[in-house]
């Protein structure tokens, strides 16, 4: 009977801590906080590392990567009970840039506190805002020029920079490749919009600012859903036929690694 009732004692208890930890927790969901989201730029299972190693590409080819941009965009968060934060669209416009260490860490601030399991971004700049013209793009105009990701006004915005030299066995000597992606103007849109689930919850409050570890495998922009051969193409620019496939392979190469809390 003793045993009974002690164990009976000790389950209320777990009980009642159970409940006040929830009350504590419901209590902390409140406000708003900071999330941090991470491109960590890579190539298959390496870290990138511009300008100093040499990885394999299609076939025969090995490249030497010099240059990696692209604009991320119209970022929005899902948490578990399916409701939707979207970053104010003026406030949603950035350049990840290799060789800007500070600009692989985007911080979101004033988002609700909540329990956040999926993330949505654009890849480039879509036709809304372009429409809005030169004077509607706001700083972000300035920068993207500053960071060589602009053709011009009326050709558009480069969505994706990818540049450096390659060899083949019938390339012998190293040869420079640069592929540029993005809308042609109202042309051609190749803004793509990528949802990745996160693989556990980004636990934001006011005293918790989780960052988001999204990896981005660059092998995959030439060895995508279109195989790309550089000894066929090393310059892609402005094409209807590739730029398209190009932002196909280069939207499929992020995915959430970890979340940190």
């Amino acid at each position: 009977m003793k045993t009974t009732k002690f164990a009976c004692i000790i389950m209320l208890a777990i009980s009642i801590l159970s409940c006040s930890s929830d009350d504590v927790n419901n209590d902390n969901i409140t406000g708003t906080g900071v999330l941090t989201v991470e491109f960590d730029n890579a190539y298959n299972d390496s870290d990138l590392l511009l300008e100093t190693s040499v990885y394999s590409a299609v076939d025969t080819e090995k490249i030497w990567i010099s240059d990696v941009k692209y604009i991320v965009s119209n970022i929005r968060l899902e948490d578990e009970d399916g409701e939707v934060y979207t970053v104010p669209k003026n406030e949603s416009y950035f350049i990840v840039n290799e060789s800007d260490e500070n600009s692989l860490f985007i911080d979101l601030s004033d988002v609700p506190a909540g329990n956040y399991k999926k993330i949505t971004f654009g890849l480039g700049v879509d036709q809304e805002k372009y429409l809005e013209g030169a004077t509607g793009q706001g700083d972000f105009l300035s920068k993207a020029e500053e960071a060589g990701m602009m053709w011009s006004w009326q050709a558009g915005y480069k969505f994706f920079v990818y540049e450096g030299l390659y060899t083949s066995a019938t390339t012998t000597t190293e040869t420079a490749f640069a592929f540029h992606m993005g809308s042609h103007g109202t042309a051609l849109d190749n803004y793509k919009e990528i949802t990745l689930d996160m693989p556990t919850t980004a636990r934001v409050r006011t005293d918790i600012s989780p960052v988001v570890h999204i990896v981005s495998d660059l092998s995959q922009v030439l060895d995508g859903s279109t195989q790309f051969k550089l000894d066929d193409a090393p310059q892609i620019h402005v094409d209807a036929v590739k730029s398209p496939q190009i932002a196909s392979n280069v939207s499929g190469m992020f995915m959430v690694h970890h979340v940190h809390n």
